[in-house]
């Protein structure tokens, strides 16, 4: 999930976690309403109403309509059916778990074989190399060459097998090597 689709979940269910907003949100699908009548449904203050209301709106789930001097109300049933199908989906909810999860089991990796700055040892399972080849990968900058004998100091600043290190970062794509030179690849994410 994107970081804009998940400030926009985020800002949906802090929208409707407010029980008056929630309530506001059920009266409009059954029907339209001025300030006033949800003020008097919901027992409170206008200005109060108003401000639920401005919440609401920014999230474009009501839609205001002028009649007079009033301001009608109404549930945006295309905005939520919208906001269903693009952010509620079963798959949209389920890549956060994914998402969350990867990041916190290679901090887990991490916390077990660095210590200080420096590997205690090079993990022997791939999955577990993967992510920290990703870390020491990081401690190079992109668009910079790297002439093979400043990138073995780099690494035995981390661990002392710079060379099965180096070698790991070049199979697994994460650096490229030209002539004894080295340089950073994107990571695939």
């Amino acid at each position: 999930m994107q970081e804009q689709e998940l400030q926009q979940l985020l800002a949906f269910f802090k929208a409707l976690a407010n029980e008056s907003r929630l309530c506001i949100v059920g009266i409009l699908a059954n029907r339209e309403c001025s300030v006033s009548d949800l003020a008097d449904l919901l027992d409170l203050r206008e200005p109060t109403v108003s401000h639920h209301l401005s919440k609401l709106k920014e999230l474009d789930l009501v839609r205001m309509r002028t009649e007079g001097n009033s301001h009608i109300y109404s549930l945006n049933q295309d905005a939520l059916i919208k906001m269903n199908k693009d952010l509620l989906s079963t798959q949209k909810i389920a890549s956060l778990v994914g998402d969350v999860g990867e990041r916190s089991w290679e901090a887990k990796v991490l916390s077990t074989f660095v210590v200080d700055g420096r590997l205690t040892q090079i993990p022997a399972r791939l999955k577990k190399r993967l992510a920290i080849l990703r870390w020491l990968v990081e401690k190079f900058e992109f668009g910079r060459r790297y002439p093979e004998k400043e990138l073995n100091a780099i690494i035995q600043q981390v661990h002392p097998d710079y060379a099965s290190l180096r070698r790991y970062m070049i199979e697994n794509k994460l650096m490229q090597r030209e002539e004894g030179v080295y340089w950073r690849l994107p990571l695939d994410d």
